[in-house]
């Protein structure tokens, strides 16, 4: 029965990375801003993100080295509801079509964060993150998220590698209560709804530490 469950999920997975990659490029042109006019749009976001990329709190994501189309998406859900945070919304609301590429192409250009792991769960963060859990019918990270953590551009999958492990804590707990839904097909949602606090605080401190 496990196996049958993470065949399912996994399959589900694959049509979710097909569906994904051809919808969202159907509807826009991705990744084709100007890096140099988005450092300067990129100038108000600075306060939360940093100059460099790298987030000032560890509940903020890290945007530099993130794929263009991943963070045009984002920013165009925000603009569109779609996915709800009070200030984000407010900083999309502004921002014309050209902006967003802009500084999604800005922020694709700088270095990725170089991040730590702590050692204390990181075997088991591993585990998940490169096998995940048959018994719970949840696939492994690496599987969208790729062994390093890079992410697929095409697939509009985010890289994880150096990311903050509080951010990736608090986003997976969204997924789970629902309250985050702009995953294609539901993906992200019915993978978290299987995890456990622990579960879902290991893999984060693990993915923090990718490089």
């Amino acid at each position: 029965m496990f196996k049958a469950l993470f065949n399912t999920t996994a399959n589900r997975i694959a049509m979710s990375l097909f569906v994904a990659a051809t919808a969202f490029a159907s509807t826009s042109a991705l990744a084709e801003g100007d890096a140099a006019a988005g450092k300067t749009k990129a100038a108000s976001c600075a306060g939360c993100h940093g100059v460099d990329g790298k987030a000032l709190l560890p509940e903020y994501p890290n945007l530099a080295g993130q794929h263009a189309s991943y963070t045009e998406k984002q920013l165009l859900n925000y603009q569109s509801g779609e996915r709800a945070n009070a200030i984000m919304m407010g900083m999309a609301a502004t921002l014309s079509e050209q902006d967003i590429k802009d500084i999604s192409a800005y922020y694709a250009s700088l270095p990725p964060v170089q991040g730590v792991a702590s050692e204390d769960n990181l075997t088991r963060g591993m585990n998940i993150y490169r096998g995940g859990i048959a018994d719970a019918g949840i696939p492994a990270c690496s599987g969208c998220h790729g062994a390093a953590g890079n992410g697929n551009p095409a697939a509009v999958y985010p890289s994880v590698s150096g990311q903050n492990a509080a951010y990736s804590t608090l986003q997976l707990e969204y997924f789970r209560a629902k309250t985050r839904a702009n995953d294609p097909n539901a993906m992200m949602r019915s993978i978290a709804e299987r995890l456990t606090d622990e579960e879902i605080a290991a893999v984060s401190n693990y993915m923090q530490g990718l490089n």
